[in-house]
């Protein structure tokens, strides 16, 4: 039987349809609100002023990318933490909806996929 699971977006502000999850931190505090655009647009604004004058110390370099490289550095020397050979991972997911498994979108990818891909390629 398959199954579809539909997540909705509810605007923190006004309880409106949101379109994206944005994080923040402050004091050491790491925040998530769902907003629509509109109200996006005004927390950005809002911080425009202090961004702009701001160092980044920590967090992703762009959009979706993980700035992780000492443990990448780790895994490719066969450190702590190597589990098997460096993967593209959306690539792994494409392959693996093609050839009819189910994965999700974000998250761990199972060792079952991942060792049909490697026997595989």
């Amino acid at each position: 039987m398959a199954q579809k699971v539909q997540v909705l977006l509810v605007d923190d502000i006004d309880a409106g349809e949101a379109s994206e999850t944005l994080t923040f931190s402050l004091d050491g505090v790491n925040y998530e609100i769902d907003l629509s655009e509109e109200h996006a647009a005004a927390l950005r604004e809002a911080f425009a002023p202090w961004v702009g004058h701001a160092r980044r110390v920590s967090g992703r370099a762009t959009p979706g990318r993980r700035s992780s490289a000492p443990r990448q550095a780790a895994a490719k020397s066969g450190g702590e933490g190597d589990s098997g050979p460096q993967r593209d991972t959306g690539e792994v997911r494409t392959w693996a909806r093609e050839n009819g498994y189910t994965v999700s979108d974000r998250g761990r990818i199972s060792a079952e996929i991942l060792q049909a891909f490697d026997d595989a390629h």
